[in-house]
């Protein structure tokens, strides 16, 4: 039976029909689940591995999530107000959301970073038309040459300002328990065993691993730490240690933030630099994924940890930015070499 002429006119208005979204700001969040095929065996895992490659969102990190919808709540609020300019320190990734976002919307951003972080990613930054002041690293978070300091003094110079304040804001949880927590829950059908993150402010695994606990209180929450953070510490004894520099950047913290949750946290494990880069390296090098040196660290915890879980045992583990950020760095021969990592 041929066409009907409804039938030529709905095909026709399907092949002029064109798909588009209204901004880039669009494309965050839904990024797949992928699993590692070498790794595991080789470090003895016999748990399916899915990892969660948050550097598929627009800027390249899981913050996407996180710095939007701050953004689009203090919208809500009145507190972010046409033409205003939208002030953070960042240690990059946060501030790059930020910056996309009033790159997109017609805000102006000011953007506070520390010394210690790769040069691609303060040109990043730049490049969506921030102010970008470098701060130094090793200060205390209350000194006012930090980056903390020196952003909350910018916001209340600048009339007309919102101060994001990635730290103390809770709805940092918020982001991750309304977005990421559900769409994991959804992807693995409820069947995950363990969930493993790295700690920054503490907001991605916080709000993640309160969905995921109320969904199923067995689902084991595992936290990851640098060397030279105060969290590892304070999870396993209350108590606060010197914190040090160190040289992987996006996880860790000198201070204890209000943005992590510790009574969601199952286990924590604290990683070493050169662990953590060597890993990210493999990464790349045996799963074709490259991701940035937060990754390493959580790579470990995930392999480590996945050696006491069992066949038919599913983890799943995000790996928050790209290795695109880290080219002169974690994936520079010269670079490891000069700093003891190889």
């Amino acid at each position: 039976m041929g066409k009907t002429v409804s039938d030529m006119a709905d095909s026709e208005l399907k092949r002029n029909q064109i798909e588009y979204l209204d901004s880039i700001i669009e494309t965050v969040g839904n990024t797949p689940l992928v699993k590692l095929q070498k790794m595991p065996a080789e470090h003895g895992v016999k748990a399916t591995i899915l990892v969660k490659p948050e550097f598929l969102n627009p800027t390249g990190s899981v913050k996407d999530r996180m710095a939007i919808y701050l953004l689009k709540q203090a919208v809500a609020r009145g507190e972010l107000k046409p033409g205003g300019t939208i002030v953070e320190a960042t240690s990059g990734n946060t501030g790059a959301a930020v910056a996309m976002f009033a790159a997109v919307h017609g805000y102006k951003a000011i953007l506070t970073i520390p010394d210690k972080m790769s040069r691609e990613k303060v040109d990043t930054l730049r490049a969506f038309g921030a102010e970008v002041h470098v701060c130094p690293t090793a200060v205390p978070p209350e000194s006012p040459e930090s980056y903390y300091e020196t952003g909350k003094r910018l916001a209340r110079e600048n009339s007309n300002s919102y101060w994001v304040g990635q730290y103390f804001n809770l709805d940092n949880i918020h982001a991750h328990y309304h977005t990421t927590g559900p769409e994991i829950w959804r992807q693995t059908e409820g069947k995950l065993d363990c969930f493993v993150g790295g700690v920054g402010t503490g907001g991605t695994v916080s709000g993640i691993a309160r969905y995921l606990k109320e969904q199923n209180p067995k689902v084991e929450i595992v936290a990851v730490d640098p060397e030279g953070s105060v969290y590892y510490q304070y999870h396993k004894d209350k108590t606060m240690v010197e914190p040090h520099t160190y040289y992987v950047e996006g996880i860790g913290e000198d201070m204890l933030c209000p943005t992590i949750d510790f009574s969601v946290i199952d286990t924590m494990y604290q990683v070493g630099d050169k662990t953590s880069f060597l890993l990210t390296r493999d990464l790349a090098r045996k799963e074709g994924i490259l991701a940035g040196g937060s990754s390493g660290s959580v790579m470990y915890a995930a392999l480590e940890h996945g050696k006491k879980m069992h066949e038919g045992q599913t983890m799943v583990v995000i790996l928050p930015d790209s290795g695109a950020k880290y080219i002169s760095k974690i994936f520079n021969d010269d670079w490891m070499r000069e700093k003891g990592f190889l």
